[in-house]
C-alpha cells in the first residue's frame, strides 16, 4: 500500500477568496515504512503575503506589504516557480497513492483548485486520510493538533518553532504511524535523514535475503523426526515434500 503524508503552507484560509499554496511537502510510505522518497516545493503564490500568515510560517518576507528585509536563511518567494509550473511533477508524484494529511479538507481544497486552474483531473476526498478526524474519534475532547498529539506520544518537534510543509509531513507520519498501532522509536525521521546519500534515499523495497539464514535443528532434532516420519507409514504426507 502506497501512501503520501503530506502538509501545505499557504497565504491564508480560501482559494476562492484568492489565497494560494506556497510550500508542499509530502513523504512517501508504502507499507506504513518510509522509502527514502519525498517531495518538497516552495511556491511563488503571485499575490502578496498577509502578516497573519507570515507569522504562522514565516515563508516569503520579500512579498509582504511592505516587504521586510531578508533575514539570513528566511525563504524568499518572488524567485520561486508557480503553481502552474510544478503541480503536475506533484499530480504525479501523489498518482493513486492514499494522501495522509492532518485536517484533510483544507489541503485538499487548495490542491483540487489549483489542479483545476491547470486542467489537470482533481481528486477525490475518497482518496485522502485525515488524521485530525483520526485524532478527534480516538481522543474525543483532547487537543488534536499536531504538536498536542506529538507530546501525547513523546515524538520531538522542538525544531518546529514555525510551520514548515516538509518538516510537519515528517512528525505527521511519525504520528500517524502511532495511531495506527505504535512504531519502532525514530524510525521514520532516521530513515528519511538518509535522503540523497546511501541505501535509505533510494526507492527501497523488501527484498529476498542474499543468503538463507543457517538451521537452527541439531542433528539429533533431524535423526528423530526422521525416525517418526519412517513410522507413520508410506502414504505419510510427509514423504511427498522430503
Amino acid at each position: 500500500m502506497r501512501e503520501i503524508v503530506m502538509d501545505t503552507e499557504t497565504t491564508g484560509f480560501d482559494p476562492f477568496t484568492g489565497d494560494r499554496i506556497v510550500e508542499i511537502g509530502g513523504i512517501e510510505l508504502i507499507n506504513h515504512m518510509p522509502t527514502g522518497r519525498t517531495y518538497h516545493q516552495y511556491i511563488n503564490p503571485e499575490r502578496s503575503m498577509p502578516e497573519g500568515a507570515f507569522k504562522v510560517h514565516g515563508i516569503g518576507p520579500d512579498i509582504l506589504e511592505p516587504p521586510q528585509p531578508v533575514e539570513p536563511g528566511a525563504v524568499t518567494l518572488r524567485d520561486k516557480p508557480l503553481f502552474a509550473q510544478v503541480g503536475k511533477d506533484f499530480h504525479d508524484f501523489v498518482g493513486d497513492a492514499r494522501l495522509v494529511i492532518h485536517n484533510a479538507p483544507f489541503d485538499m481544497k487548495f490542491l483540487n483548485w489549483e489542479w483545476k486552474r491547470m486542467g489537470l483531473p482533481e481528486l477525490p476526498m475518497s482518496q485522502a486520510l485525515d488524521t485530525l478526524e483520526m485524532a478527534r474519534a480516538k481522543f474525543p475532547g483532547a487537543q488534536n493538533t499536531l504538536d498536542g498529539l506529538c507530546r501525547r506520544y513523546g515524538i520531538d518537534n522542538a525544531n518546529r518553532t514555525l510551520h514548515g510543509a516538509l518538516l510537519d509531513s515528517e512528525i505527521l507520519a511519525e504520528v500517524y504511524l502511532e495511531m495506527i498501532g505504535g512504531r519502532q522509536p525514530g524510525l521514520v525521521l532516521n530513515v528519511m535523514s538518509g535522503v540523497g546519500g546511501g541505501a535509505a534515499g533510494e526507492d527501497w523495497r523488501a527484498r529476498p535475503r542474499p543468503e538463507a539464514l543457517p538451521s537452527r535443528i541439531t542433528d539429533e532434532e533431524a535423526a528423530a523426526h526422521a525416525e517418526f516420519v519412517d513410522g507413520l507409514g508410506d502414504g505419510a504426507i510427509w514423504k511427498k515434500f522430503s
